[in-house]
């Protein structure tokens, strides 16, 4: 029975989408079909003349219009998927970029099924990832406001105390805001410098109290509550966590979950021989970093008390077996690389891999529960 499928590729753009199809012959060419503007009408329109949506394959690739287009083709009851630039092959020594070569080059490489797609998130991962990234980057606002004031003290030879041991704890706030300038111009950016501080941190509380109202009521509270039990894993990682990854059922075993992201060794192996090296630091580095951070806290005695224990209240028995469990192992881990002589570096990035599993497994239960809640309720 021949074969009618149609591989289409897109290659979007802020304002237009060039588009490219490839039929199921290999022998026929890719062809170019021309320019569209990225409008939901003329989306459809484009679709309708290529043919039947049992027909069509339609790929493009991530980029900053985000997933719009994506959710508008699966409506349509089209097959699409959104294609990782970086692992998109390129030819060596091809420097010609042009929108209709690389809708032709999506094409031809999407019927040849080389090219590797990503998870799309769903609308309520998008909100909450928006949360957490609004509250990040209002962050890194802050740390360049701060750098920027004490730059200007620096100019003016304006040093700490040597009573205040660091930046920006209470009694360095205090001999900032007791600070003046003889010439009114200098007091005024002083001025200007420490109300933006103020500023930002405000918003920062506004950002941060969201993300408790999500982590109570939202969508996906439970989760985020989950992996609160996890020592070292806080409302805010816990959240953050959650929003970058979405669905933790895509990850079958707790090993591709690590590798997704970039905590197992890099190897190479050729024969008999069998070598391995530092951590591949592929995939999601925005998760590799929380969890190296949270593993830090497994270089203590395990302990449930103060916050890990009221975080760890009302959860099931299952779930908090889990994190005494990864407290015991990692921390005994822990100590036995360093005692193999291990820089505290590197024992940490091993213990965050296998915090990683530990995070997968709760994950799991969590989603688990919630497809037998939602089966209940659907009889």
């Amino acid at each position: 029975m021949k074969d009618n499928t149609k591989y289409v590729g897109l290659d979007v753009s802020k304002e237009k989408i060039a588009v490219a199809i490839a039929d199921a012959d290999r022998d026929k060419e890719p062809r170019f079909l021309g320019m569209i503007t990225n409008r939901p009408e003329a989306v459809r329109k484009l679709m309708k003349k290529l043919g039947e949506p049992e027909q069509l394959k339609v790929c493009y690739e991530a980029g900053p219009t985000g997933y719009g287009l994506y959710r508008l083709l699966i409506s349509l009851g089209i097959e699409c998927e959104v294609i990782a630039p970086s692992l998109t092959p390129q030819k060596p020594g091809d420097r010609v970029k042009t929108d209709r070569r690389d809708a032709l080059r999506l094409a031809s490489l999407y019927r040849a099924n080389e090219l590797t797609s990503i998870y799309v998130p769903t609308k309520e991962d998008e909100i909450l990832r928006d949360l957490v990234r609004a509250r990040e980057d209002a962050k890194e606002d802050l740390l360049r406001a701060k750098h920027r004031l004490n730059k200007f003290l620096m100019r003016w030879e304006i040093h700490r105390p040597k009573n205040i041991k660091k930046n920006w704890t209470y009694a360095y706030r205090e001999w900032i805001d007791s600070l003046t300038f003889e010439s009114s111009v200098s007091q005024s950016v002083f001025n200007e410098y420490r109300q933006q501080i103020v500023e930002i941190e405000q918003r920062m509380q506004r950002l941060e109290k969201e993300i408790q109202v999500q982590a109570e009521e939202g969508f996906h509270a439970p989760m985020i509550q989950a992996l609160q039990v996890l020592r070292g894993i806080s409302v805010l990682t816990a959240t953050a966590l959650v929003a970058e990854i979405g669905s933790f059922r895509r990850f079958k075993k707790a090993g591709q979950f690590m590798a997704y992201n970039g905590l197992v060794p890099s190897e190479s192996s050729s024969g008999e021989s069998r070598k391995q090296g530092k951590i591949t630091k592929t995939g999601n580095r925005h998760v590799r970093w929380l969890l190296i951070e949270s593993a830090w806290s497994y270089r203590y005695v395990p302990v449930v008390k103060g916050n890990l224990k009221k975080r760890q209240e009302g959860q099931p028995a299952s779930i908090t077996s889990i994190s005494w469990k990864a407290q015991k192992r990692l921390h005994s881990k822990y100590r036995q690389l360093l005692e193999r002589g291990k820089a505290p570096g590197k024992a940490v990035t091993a213990v965050a891999r296998e915090l990683a599993g530990f995070v997968w497994a709760i994950a799991q239960a969590v989603e688990i529960e919630r497809d037998q809640a939602r089966a209940s309720l659907a009889k």
